[in-house]
């Protein structure tokens, strides 16, 4: 039974380390990347959850105070807001001595936002009552955590406004969050020697 369990230890010694090198530098390299973050959003309040998957790449999800404007008016309320991040300077950041803890750098993401009815607070929007309205654009943001964890957000992008009951349109999103990063985050120190 011994041998048993010695050789199965000795089996899984390579996937273990394996898995070390792809956490630091090879097929998912999430050096910079925070695995999971999430943040209690301040301003509006809500929430943020933000997975790395892949090197550079990460998925979020967050639901807060938001408005949406296009052609036809404006909405406003509690939204759910998801992206798919591109982080393209951790690199550079890094270099320049910058810190690049809680997943603080500049990305492009592809930007779904869904503006529920039952959660609507105001809207100009003529058409039924019970209407939902949906965002699908691309937007760039910028996105800093400090020492004491506050973090900030922006997004500028622009995109397609999907009605439900409601005619569709073109038009902007701007996206402003400040909060605080209530997971633990990797260390500012440099990964290289």
């Amino acid at each position: 039974m011994k041998y048993t369990f010695l050789l199965f230890v000795l089996c899984l010694f390579p996937v273990f380390s394996h898995a070390q090198w792809q956490e630091r530098g090879g097929t998912f390299d999430l050096i910079h990347l925070e695995r999971h973050q999430f943040r209690l959003n301040l301003l509006s309040p809500g929430f943020t959850y933000e997975f790395g998957i892949f090197k550079n790449q990460s998925v979020s999800t967050d639901l807060g105070l938001a408005a949406a404007t296009y052609e036809e008016g404006y909405a406003f309320g509690l939204a759910s807001n998801n992206r798919y991040r591109y982080y393209y300077n951790f690199g550079r950041r890094e270099y320049l001595g910058k810190n690049t803890s809680g997943n603080s750098a500049n990305y492009i993401a592809a930007a779904q936002a869904i503006f529920f009815s039952q959660l609507r607070i105001s809207t100009n929007i003529e058409g039924p009552k019970d209407f939902n309205l949906g965002f699908y654009g691309l937007v760039y943001g910028i996105q800093r955590t400090f020492k004491n964890g506050f973090n900030f957000n922006a997004e500028l992008g622009a995109g397609f406004y999907k009605g439900d009951g409601i005619p569709d349109g073109y038009g902007p999103l701007f996206n402003f969050t400040f909060g605080w990063v209530a997971t633990k985050r990797k260390s500012k120190e440099p990964i290289f020697d």
